[in-house]
């Protein structure tokens, strides 16, 4: 079972990462702290002299930052391990304090390079001297056509918490203001119930306790609808402002086009899986086959159907069995992950204050990433190893491989390396674990990942891009409306098979990342080419797993579609999403055989 919550001081250290590997002591970071304060009075010399020597205010700027870059990571982990520590807080504001303040003073440098001729600029990114700055300069080119007057581009940077207050609403009603029913459980108590543990009663096998988490949550978000509706609705409103503001055609060229990613991706994606409906609904079939139900109901689809195998995995256990997943990623791979657990790169037990959840956290050159864990004896503990020491490995090795202004990855490319580490695992471990109920477990867990991952997002990215069409016509975002298109896309997408309870129409409603516009189709397409990716790896292993490595590895030196070219996937195409609905077709089959259905 799970450690009980603990102080941090109850913890052995081994099971605490180890902050020195960036700072001896506090007194060594308030000594960079005040040099990188002082240093900073450069950025005022610079400011309006950029094109008088662009290399030195370009070079100047980044090895600031770089300089910025430990400051912050030692700030913030201490402090996610406990939020309580007033001392780790102070640390944490004065970092956040320092970097907004930085990026405030070199607010200038990218303004001033884009009002040099455009000639000068492309010169500059091939110069040599400039190699490792060139990936930027190449972003920076690629924004000109979008980008107004300094004074212009100040006045819109000056809106910034203008422009973030929708989300910003939308937190502080849903974290704070909004209250649900409590669940009434079986044995006749009453349970509080919250967005954080919604979850645990969705999940639960108690049919009555999912369908009161389920109807609560939804028509508690559909009582305050008129005002998340006026609230989302002046997001998508911002969205549009900014795109025609720096001259896209839409908010959704705008918020991929600076990425470099094409929009041909998003629609792939949708009309993939689209094609691939008919296969979810005989997943939802077998699901309601195996639950028993007469009728499945949308609350229905979380519960395990996997009721009675249960896998008890300590920690040491569980790790042996992710080094086991992943051999097929190869020698030094695993010999990684062996020194990501003995030097103490991970924090590994809950304990009083800590922050929850999961995150693997490093971009700095020379001292490794590091992962924060939440640890529960159990197989979903055990991918969740696997998948955080997956985006380790793609920062340790982009890190190691490229020059600081070229080793942060894409948003685009982010869940590639860490679901590629979950997906090789299963895979492996379906080989390899053939005890019935076993596989049954493996299996149900990829389908609820293509189901959760590629068909809800995807969903999800529907929405918005319906939602922003309708703003572009004219068309009123009222509660009504909005409430109207997620409906239907939720007819399109479960109602052949599933009972559409009327409250799914409120779900939009509770979706925080709507306030990130065009963003939520990554996980989508991430998922997609991990799929491909570890079938790759595991039918043509040490070539494709060579090739793999040179993804990991490519940082942002090339745009993100180009990265995963290297490793044998092009997402430009539909193909790779095809592939791996492919995967999820072949795994409902096996699921079908398994259980005998």
């Amino acid at each position: 079972m799970a450690e009980e919550l603990r102080k941090r001081s109850e913890i052995e250290d081994r099971y605490k990462w180890d902050l020195t590997h960036i700072y001896a002591s506090d007194e060594a970071w308030e000594k960079d702290y005040n040099e990188v304060t002082a240093a900073a009075d450069v950025l005022d010399e610079l400011n309006g002299h950029v094109a008088e020597d662009p290399k030195k205010a370009v070079i100047t700027v980044f090895e600031l930052f770089e300089r910025m870059a430990p400051i912050y990571e030692y700030a913030f982990l201490r402090k996610e391990t406990d939020n309580a520590d007033s001392t780790a807080q102070a640390l944490k504001d004065r970092a956040l304090r320092l970097y907004v303040t930085l990026s405030a003073r070199a607010a200038f440098l990218e303004p001033e390079l884009l009002e040099m001729p455009e000639e000068q600029l492309k010169a500059l990114a091939k110069d040599p001297e400039m190699q490792d700055y060139d990936a930027m300069l190449r972003r920076l080119l690629l924004q000109r056509p979008h980008t107004l007057p300094k004074e212009q581009e100040r006045l819109i940077a000056m809106m910034g918490e203008v422009a973030e207050a929708p989300g910003s609403i939308f937190s502080a009603l849903t974290d704070a203001d909004m209250k649900f029913p409590p669940i009434r459980m079986p044995d006749g108590s009453e349970q509080e119930l919250t967005e954080g543990n919604y979850s645990t009663f969705i999940h639960s096998d108690d049919r009555e306790v999912r369908r009161q988490a389920f109807h609560n949550i939804m028509s508690t978000y559909e009582s305050y609808g008129n005002t998340i509706a006026g609230t989302y609705g002046a997001s998508v409103k911002k969205d549009q402002f900014m795109a025609v503001t720096h001259q896209y055609s839409s908010a959704r060229e705008a918020a991929m086009k600076p990425l470099e990613i094409p929009e041909s991706v998003y629609d792939n994606l949708i009309e993939a899986v689209h094609d691939y409906l008919p296969v979810l609904q005989d997943y939802l079939r077998l699901r309601k086959e195996l639950l028993g139900l007469e009728e499945l109901h949308l609350f229905d689809l979380y519960t395990p159907i996997v009721k009675d195998y249960k896998m008890e995995l300590p920690y040491e256990k569980a790790f042996d069995l992710v080094l086991e997943g992943l051999k097929p990623m190869g020698e030094d791979y695993i010999a990684k992950l062996k020194e990501a657990r003995d030097n103490r790169w991970i924090d590994v037990y809950p304990s009083a204050g800590k922050s929850s959840g999961a995150f693997s956290s490093g971009d700095l050159k020379d001292v490794h990433p590091y992962v924060l864990l939440n640890h529960n004896d159990n197989l979903d503990s055990a991918f969740t190893i696997a998948h955080e020491l997956g985006h380790s490995m793609h920062s340790f090795y982009s890190n190691t491989a490229q020059p600081a202004p070229k080793r942060d990855y894409s948003l685009f490319v982010a869940e590639v390396a860490s679901t590629c580490n979950e997906a090789v695992m299963q895979r492996y471990l379906t080989k390899t674990m053939t005890e019935p109920k076993a596989q049954a477990f493996l299996l149900n867990y990829l389908l609820e990942q293509f189901r959760t991952t590629v068909f809800r997002q995807t969903m999800f990215a529907e929405f918005e891009k319906i939602s922003h069409e309708m703003a572009a016509q004219g068309i009123p975002l009222t509660k009504e409306s909005l409430s109207e298109a997620y409906f239907k896309l939720n007819e399109q997408y479960y109602g052949e098979t599933c009972f559409m309870d009327p409250e799914i129409a409120s779900e939009w409603m509770r979706i925080p990342h709507f306030y990130r516009a065009f963003y939520v189709y990554v996980y989508a397409t991430g998922l997609c080419a991990a799929i491909s990716l570890s079938g790759k790896i595991l039918s043509e292993g040490e070539s494709a797993v060579r090739d793999y490595r040179k993804f990991l590895s490519a940082g942002c030196s090339v745009p993100p579609i180009e990265a995963l070219k290297l490793a044998g996937i092009d997402m430009s195409r539909p193909e790779p999403v095809r592939e791996a609905l492919e995967v999820f077709r072949e795994t409902v089959k096996k699921m079908h055989e398994v259980m005998g259905k």
